[in-house]
């Protein structure tokens, strides 16, 4: 028989990791209150705690991220109109 694996929503993962980074009960008493293996818990709290630090500085790189996408934009757009002028010019027999 086969048997899928559980897949577990974005909600309750945070949930059970904000419980044990809480650390007012302990991972095994965490896995039998919730039904789910301690070592997951402990993946989503590293998740968790490794992920918190990009909230606060997530502005930046968003930022960052739109501002090298437009350069990149730009620079595909100065290459087409290089292009485009070569062309041009060649077939006006400059």
């Amino acid at each position: 028989m086969k048997t899928t694996r559980k897949r577990y929503s974005a909600e309750f993962k945070a949930k059970v990791a904000m419980e044990a980074i809480r650390g007012d009960l302990t991972l095994a008493e965490l896995a039998a209150k919730h039904g789910v293996h301690h070592t997951m818990i402990g993946a989503w709290k590293r998740q968790a705690m490794d992920g918190m630090a990009s909230l606060f500085d997530g502005g930046d790189q968003a930022a960052k991220a739109s501002s090298e996408a437009e350069i990149e934009r730009l620079h595909a757009k100065i290459g087409q109109l290089l292009v485009e002028r070569d062309f041009l010019a060649r077939a006006s027999g400059r």
